[in-house]
């Protein structure tokens, strides 16, 4: 089967919609507001739906995947947020060496894990 795909958006939940909303703004994604329990959030031609929505299962079994040019930056600019002292919930693994690239970890205030990482050269 042929397609041309043009993007590719996944769903994630959230425990407190308001709460993860500012944390999104915060790690720099802008938003559009699609409904009052439904938004975008973007950076570059990227993007993926936070739901007002929340079901355990779901929320601690979603893993994203983003890559960034350098993760080393990524992960200072992270630490410079003080996300942790805003979002009680929200916990930072650092950069991890892996035999394909490294990444480092972010889990939402939801627990939604994010994966962010650059593949070796």
């Amino acid at each position: 089967m042929k397609h041309n795909a043009l993007s590719i958006r996944p769903f994630i939940g959230a425990t407190d919609f308001e709460l993860c909303r500012n944390f999104y703004y915060d790690l720099g994604f802008q938003e559009v507001i699609l409904s009052p329990v439904l938004s975008l959030f973007k950076t570059g031609q990227l993007g993926f739906y936070l739901q007002d929505a929340y079901v355990k299962d779901w929320i601690e079994n979603t893993m994203i995947f983003l890559e960034v040019e350098n993760v080393s930056q990524f992960w200072n600019d992270l630490q410079a947020l003080g996300l942790k002292e805003k979002y009680p919930d929200v916990k930072l693994s650092p950069i991890r060496e892996e035999s394909w690239g490294r990444e480092c970890f972010v889990h939402d205030p939801s627990g939604n894990l994010w994966h962010f990482g650059e593949f070796a050269k």
